[in-house]
Order: structure tokens, then C-alpha cells, then sequence
């Protein structure tokens, strides 16, 4: 697959990990169309591309990610004053465009949240499968502070990672916490020094990319996705049924069962671009 050539992030692919940073650290990696526009077309991108496994986002510079850029003024926000659209039904939130192909993505995403990450900078994350934080990073919701509502399909997912308590707390004092905070609440997995940031999400990354089903994992991570808004877990019975159906019969199933067998590792082949089952999607 030919790269594309983006201006306000990187894409990068090594040994199955595709790294996406974002890069406008002269703005501390504040997001504007263009960035919107770009982070959309790198998951189009890695996920569409079978040499492609896990896909780990970071930031240039000191920060990951300062929310939106304000340097428009007070009418930032202002889709009309802006000429983006008057019309309220047809207006669709840059952010959640990015989030919602998070979402439906078959590969696991990382973020290593190396600095600040507030506003679209924190709930770009949240579809995301693991967040690893440096110790020097502070998140933050800060939505309500600057006169608008949480973006990026964010009311639906924080709940979801940190219950609605903490959630409706952080989105409604708009305040900025540290990484620790985000870790006893369940947000970020774990909090390491900055030097270990990229390591570990990269060790993570490999573990899934060396010795995992492409396949199953692609379907693993949408079913749980997927099935947290379902009424009970009949639904998700049926939905493990077919899958086991499927992947049973598959060339991976016997190659993981044989690898296992005779103690080596396995050599997967499935390709998520043309193997998935016939039920994929199912939603």
C-alpha cells in the first residue's frame, strides 16, 4: 500500500506497528480540519493494510494533544460565523468523525499520552483499546470552561471506561487532573516515566502483533465494543456462537492449536482485508 503524505501528523509502519503522531508541536499538537481530515484517512489507512497489526498515537513535543485550536478567536466554535454550515442537522463534529473510525476499526489502538492532552486531546483516546500515560501528562474535559458541550461521541464512551459519576464530575468542573488521577479512575492502564512511554506501548503492540490471530482479534475487539450497549448477555452468546462457528474452521484456529502443541510460535495467516466471516459486521 502506497503511504499518503500528511502535514499535520506522521504515519509510520515498522514490523506491523503503525504509529500515528500527531505533529504540530509548535501548537502543542492542537487539532484544526486539516488534523481531522488526516487522522481519519491514517486509521482508512492502517486499517486497510494487512501488514498492519496494532496501531500505537502519540504526540510530537511536549504535548499529545491541547484540544482545539483556539487561535480563530472567540468564534472558534462558531460553525456558522466560520461558514462551515448553518444548518444544525447537517453539521457532524470533526471529532467524533475521528472517533467513530476508531470505533469500527480492526486493529487495537494504543495511545501513549506523552503530554497534555485536553479537550479533543483526551476524548480522542476513548475509543481507544489501552492508554499508557507519562508521568508528566494531564488530562482533562475541559469542555464546559470554554461554553461548549463534550465532543467526539465522549458522552458515550467515558461513562463506559470510568462510570457515570466520575464521568459527569470531569466533564461538568471542566478541570485538569494528572495521570495518576486517570489511572485509579481506569482511564489510563498504567502511569510510567516518560522514557518508558513508547517502550511500553510498543511491547504491548508486539506481544499482540507476534503472537495472536489477525482475525480473532480484529473480531474480539468490535465484539466488545459492540456489545456494551446490549440488554443481556443472550446477545452476546449468540454473537461468540457464530464467531466460534467461523473461526473454528479457520487455517488460524488449527495453526494456534498446533503451534500450541508443539511449543513453538504460531504462523498466522489470516488477512482482516479479505478473511473475516460472512456475520462481519453484524451491527
Amino acid at each position: 500500500m502506497t503511504p499518503q503524505t500528511f502535514e499535520t501528523i506522521r504515519y509510520a509502519v515498522d514490523h506491523a506497528i503503525a504509529t500515528i503522531t500527531l505533529h504540530r508541536p509548535e501548537r502543542l499538537n492542537a487539532v484544526n480540519s486539516a488534523m481531522i481530515r488526516e487522522l481519519v484517512a491514517a486509521f482508512d489507512q492502517a486499517d486497510g493494510d494487512d501488514s498492519v497489526r496494532v496501531v500505537v498515537v502519540t504526540g510530537a513535543g511536549r504535548a499529545f494533544c491541547a484540544g482545539a485550536d483556539l487561535g480563530g478567536g472567540g468564534r472558534t466554535f462558531d460553525n456558522v460565523a466560520t461558514g462551515r454550515t448553518e444548518n444544525p442537522e447537517e453539521h457532524r463534529d470533526g471529532g467524533g468523525l475521528v472517533t467513530l473510525r476508531i470505533f469500527d476499526l480492526k486493529k487495537p489502538v494504543i495511545a501513549a499520552i506523552n503530554g497534555d492532552a485536553v479537550g479533543f486531546g483526551a476524548t480522542l483516546t476513548l475509543p481507544m483499546d489501552v492508554r499508557i500515560a507519562s508521568m508528566s501528562a494531564r488530562i482533562g474535559f475541559v469542555f464546559a470552561r470554554r461554553g461548549v458541550v463534550p465532543e467526539a461521541a465522549s458522552t458515550w464512551f467515558l461513562p463506559r471506561i470510568v462510570g457515570i459519576s466520575r464521568a459527569v464530575e470531569w466533564v461538568t468542573t471542566g478541570r485538569i487532573f494528572d495521570a495518576e488521577e486517570a489511572r485509579e479512575a481506569g482511564l489510563v492502564r498504567r502511569v510510567v516515566e516518560p522514557d518508558e512511554l513508547l517502550p511500553s506501548a510498543y511491547a504491548l503492540a508486539r506481544e499482540i502483533a507476534d503472537y495472536t490471530s489477525p482475525v480473532a482479534v480484529a473480531l474480539a475487539r468490535q465484539m466488545a465494543w459492540k456489545l456494551l450497549g446490549a440488554d443481556h448477555p443472550m446477545a452476546a452468546h449468540r454473537l461468540d456462537s457464530l464467531g466460534m462457528f467461523h473461526t473454528g474452521r479457520s487455517a488460524d484456529a488449527h495453526e494456534g492449536v498446533k503451534s500450541f502443541l508443539e511449543k513453538r510460535p504460531p504462523r498466522f495467516t489470516s488477512r482482516p482485508s479479505k478473511d473475516m466471516p460472512p456475520h462481519y459486521p453484524w451491527w
